[in-house]
């Protein structure tokens, strides 16, 4: 009886294992299969050796608005990872059309309203975009923001983003392997991790 339980035990696992290795996906919308999705290129593994104190960055206030705030060296821009959700960036100014050459004139909002873009944005999941945020979503609620020092790296809930000075503001969903590096010349809608 014994024998009998080893090997039903033994079964199932090899069926469990079976069954994830099965490169065919079943969407529940449609009861199509599809294969997999192409796994999130990568210009090799993200480097750890140059992060800063993720905890230094953190603010949590009473209303729940919490995140990983931090500006860039020169202090025209503003930052944060909200936790599992997104990471986006703004100019300090915090108002009117971003200022990133190549920037659409128009996105739409959460009110479907065509508006002017003020920040650059990447969710844990789906693709950067150029977005509208309120500033305040973006601008730490109390205290003095702390600078992002150049070739370091904030990793946090999800998210890592770093500056440095030949490239940009740099932030990837660690999730999907999307993100984006800008600077006032120009975006490049993928990650680039510090040297």
């Amino acid at each position: 009886m014994r024998a009998t339980r080893a090997v039903t035990v033994v079964g199932a696992a090899v069926l469990a294992l079976a069954g994830c290795a099965n490169p065919i996906v079943t969407s529940k919308e449609t009861d199509q299969q599809t294969a997999p999705p192409a796994p999130a290129t990568a210009s090799g593994r993200p480097s750890n050796d140059k992060l800063v104190n993720a905890f230094d960055y953190y603010l949590r206030t009473d209303d729940n608005h919490s995140g990983y705030f931090f500006t860039s060296p020169s202090g025209s821009w503003r930052c944060v990872i909200v936790p599992r959700t997104w990471a986006g960036c703004q100019s300090s100014a915090g108002t009117g059309r971003i200022g990133i050459a190549g920037a659409p004139q128009t996105v739409t909002d959460d009110a479907g309203l065509s508006v002017a873009p003020n920040s650059v944005v990447v969710s844990t999941q789906g693709d950067p975009t150029f977005a509208a945020v309120p500033a305040d979503q973006v601008k730490q609620p109390s205290g003095t923001t702390k600078t992002l020092p150049f070739n370091k790296i904030l990793a946090a809930a999800g998210f890592r983003c770093n500056t440095q000075q030949e490239v940009g503001i740099s932030c990837v969903s660690e999730e999907t392997g999307k993100g984006f590096t800008f600077s006032a010349t120009g975006i490049n809608w993928q990650y680039t991790d510090v040297p």
